[in-house]
């Protein structure tokens, strides 16, 4: 060969790969040994840098999805463990390619195994679950999808949490790594990882925020494993139809070309059509699969705890519960009473009494709980407290004796729990064990109790609206004198906190608290509580009756009102059920639920409700008692003069009807004259007369007559605020009767603090609305409105 050795030469021969080896001995012992070597090794790196990229694409998929995924979980631990099975499978994958395939399965699911439990005794362990391993791990298998859809958010990472992930990211990353490597077909080993991140992404759902940036690395990380070939496989700029007779090679090429331009179509055409789709759901909810799942839910038995206050009052010495409390953080700013301990207007604040159930929805014959459970961990969700009150921390370690159901006991409002898997509701703040309460049961609670400042209450409104709609709503089939009852509590007390109040105080005062009243707290029920004989039974009961007669009549009265069911915890030692109670909670805006306490107290022998309530009479009066009458005297008749008619020389028949209309019409002008001096005189003596308190008073009694006037008349149970809230929208645009509210308020609660100019500025307030409001009339109802004589005779 020109410029080379000899091809028979005996010492090279040339290698298949185009490369030479030295055959013959060596004159050092090796030095062509050494290079062999030396390029086997750069070989086997550069196979192995080949081989490196699909792996790592993988792993990279599989731990995106984890990431995804762990954004409606607590804290990071379930990423890692994901990514930790993407490794495992992975690697196993990747040291077994030499092993045959029917063998990499078994080995594979035994290292999944060793990961699995692994991980399930580490979050265990985290959230203080009894039970061993094969308990724990038995649990979850059983229980692991239901729980994990059904799990408040953040999720605690728990073993019925993680181990469906962790399997699920296993099983994608063997079934990847065998298909890319084993098989060499790297898209198609692709498609487990990019469905794992599918599941991630519809198990997450509306629950966070769009995953725009994993979702590009998952694309990123996908073309850069596919841009590096796989070790083995044919270098990249190799022709495939090297070799070939060039028609052949010339019909390959065509073959070639036609097939990459029809992927490249369909491509394009899957982008033009999916793509406008796939673009309007960027911005779209996604849909939620815990909807697809029923939560956990209460016995029958749970759904309605206050009926189970008579039985307990019946044998008080049972023991339902053992409990052990501690208490940190700031004292009482002003001392309060407990519920159910001593009666008095104002809401009972501390020691706040363990709730087992809140119920929130009455249909006039059962009060429910009505609750939405989720499966939660050892940490719940926290809430932030209003502003202006004391927070305090109590730990409570509770053991369960003879209490039953499911529903758990705590104190308001649980923050952790430890020593059995519960189930939260955050809107009521209660807790259940689906499994179910058994004696002996352990557990242990630290809870955030909250107390407003009590400073707040007189001048706190309630809020009104489609969100506590539920909580406002009155069944149908009111008795008549519940209702009565209610508007005559309202009737001199515009705040809410002063109707709750005198709710509680006429409670308090008129009924007497036993313990073998009969169960029931339907409207009949209540009617006979209410306003039955007392020789009949009527006029006492248990804290039901109190607690339902309470939350009822505040409804009436425009109150959000819930009752909650609990026990009395004084100090540590056992709970009986003679300390089980009910008590009524009002919702005030930025104070949230505050109790009130409706009680007796025990050393009060209670007033006859009839000297407090004016009951309907047999025949009501007539609006307006008519003036007696007095019979006109019969003129005598006419006599005639001898010789002339009986009616010559009297009055003609047009003076007479002339003279009798002029007559009426004088009456007419003269009682309309009266009306508007009346009417002004009413005005100036509200507006005019008196201290500034009572001219404030006035004034806002100038606006409700005008309102009346105009034909929206306000009810009598509605407080200050609402009632200018409902002037503002009769006339949006008249003047600014909120700050008249306000300054009635003030009155109500500090009369001797308004001032001169605060009763100058109520008077042109009102002056100004009224004027406004008339003006917004019809011109035959503006003739009339200084003349109606409605103001003068309606009661106040």
């Amino acid at each position: 060969m020109p410029g080379g050795a000899p091809d028979d030469a005996p010492g090279r021969l040339a290698d298949g790969g185009g490369t030479t080896a030295t055959t013959g001995p060596t004159r050092a012992g090796g030095g062509d040994g050494r290079g062999r070597a030396e390029g086997g090794r750069i070989a086997w790196l550069g196979r192995a840098l080949r081989a490196v990229p699909v792996p790592l694409a993988l792993i990279a998929m599989i731990g995106l999805a984890g990431e995804v995924l762990g954004r409606v979980y607590a804290g990071p631990l379930l990423t890692r463990l994901v990514l930790g099975a993407a490794v495992g499978s992975v690697l196993v994958s990747v040291a077994a390619r030499r092993l045959p395939s029917w063998l990499v399965a078994p080995v594979s699911v035994l290292a999944m195994a060793g990961w699995t439990a692994w991980s399930l005794r580490l979050t265990a362990a985290r959230a203080e679950l009894p039970g061993g391993l094969a308990q724990v791990t038995a649990d979850a298998a059983a229980n692991g999808i239901p729980r994990l859809l059904t799990a408040m958010i953040p999720v605690e990472p728990t073993p019925d949490t993680v181990l469906v992930p962790l399997v699920a990211a296993w099983l994608a990353g063997l079934a990847g790594a065998e298909v890319a490597m084993r098989a060499g077909r790297v898209l198609l080993g692709y498609l487990p990882p990019v469905l794992l991140y599918a599941a991630a992404l519809y198990v997450v759902g509306p629950n966070a925020d769009p995953a725009i940036g994993p979702t590009l690395a998952l694309v990123a990380v996908a073309v850069l494993g596919l841009a590096v070939p796989a070790g083995g496989r044919a270098t990249a700029g190799v022709d495939p139809a090297a070799g070939l007779a060039p028609a052949v090679r010339a019909a390959v090429r065509a073959r070639l070309a036609a097939a990459s331009a029809a992927g490249l179509a369909v491509v394009v055409g899957l982008v033009t059509l999916l793509g406008p789709l796939l673009a309007g759901q960027v911005d779209g909810r996604p849909v939620d699969p815990r909807r697809y799942v029923e939560p956990p839910q209460v016995e029958t038995l749970d759904e309605n705890p206050l009926i189970r206050i008579s039985g307990w009052a019946l044998n008080p010495g049972q023991q339902l519960l053992d409990v052990r409390t501690r208490r940190s953080g700031p004292p009482d700013p002003v001392p309060a009473e407990q519920p159910g301990t001593a009666p008095g207007p104002g809401p009972a604040a501390r020691p706040v009494p363990i709730r087992l159930a809140v119920l929130s929805d009455y249909d006039g014959v059962t009060w429910r709980v009505g609750a939405t459970y989720r499966n939660a961990g050892r940490i719940l969700p926290a809430t932030a407290p209003a502003p202006d009150s004391t927070v305090e921390t109590v730990r409570q370690e509770i053991t369960v004796a003879g209490l039953s159901g499911r529903l758990l006991p705590a104190v308001a409002t649980p923050r952790e729990v430890t020593g059995a898997r519960v189930a939260y509701d955050p809107t009521t703040g209660t807790l259940i064990r689906p499994e179910g309460l058994t004696p002996g049961l352990r557990y242990s609670v630290t809870s955030a109790l909250e107390t407003p400042d009590a400073n707040l209450l007189g001048t706190a409104d309630v809020p009104a609206g489609e969100e506590v709609a539920r909580v406002l709503r009155v069944a149908d089939g009111v008795p008549d004198p519940l209702r009565r009852l209610a508007a005559q509590l309202a009737e001199s007390n515009g705040a809410p906190y002063a109707r709750a109040a005198a709710v509680e105080q006429f409670l308090a005062e008129h009924y007497r608290l036993v313990a073998d009243a009969p169960s029931g707290h339907a409207y009949p029920n209540l009617n006979f509580f209410l306003f039955g004989p007392r020789n009949a039974g009527g006029q006492r009961g248990t804290s039901e009756q109190f607690a339902a007669a309470f939350a009822v009549l505040g409804r009436l009265t425009g109150l959000p009102t819930r009752v909650v069911v609990g026990f009395r915890a004084a100090g540590d030692g056992p709970v009986r059920a003679g300390d089980a109670y009910a008590w009524p909670e009002v919702l005030f805006e930025g104070l949230g639920w505050v109790p009130f306490d409706p009680l007796p107290r025990p050393d009060e022998e209670p007033r006859p409700v009839e000297e407090d309530f004016r009951p309907a009479p047999e025949d009501p009066p007539p609006s307006e008692v008519p003036e007696p009458t007095v019979e006109p005297t019969p003129s005598p008749e006419p006599v005639a003069a001898p010789g002339r008619p009986a009616d010559s020389g009297g009055p003609s028949t047009a003076l007479l009807v002339g003279g009798g209309t002029g007559g009426v019409l004088l009456l007419v002008v003269a009682a309309l004259l009266a009306l508007l001096l009346m009417r002004r005189a009413l005005t100036r003596a509200r507006l005019e007369r008196g201290d500034p308190g009572q001219r404030i008073a006035g004034a806002w009694r100038e606006v409700t007559d005008a309102l009346r006037l105009a034909g929206h008349p306000v009810g009598g149970d509605l407080s200050a605020s609402e009632v200018a809230a409902h002037a503002r929208a009769v006339l949006p645009f008249g003047a600014d009767v909120e700050e008249l509210a306000g300054l009635l308020n003030q009155t109500a609660f500090a009369p001797a603090t308004a001032t001169t100019e605060q009763a100058a500025r109520a008077a042109t307030t009102a002056g100004d609305y009224v004027a406004a409001l008339r003006a917004a009339r019809p011109w035959w109802r503006r003739l009339l409105w200084s003349v109606r004589p409605g103001p003068l005779r309606w009661h106040r």
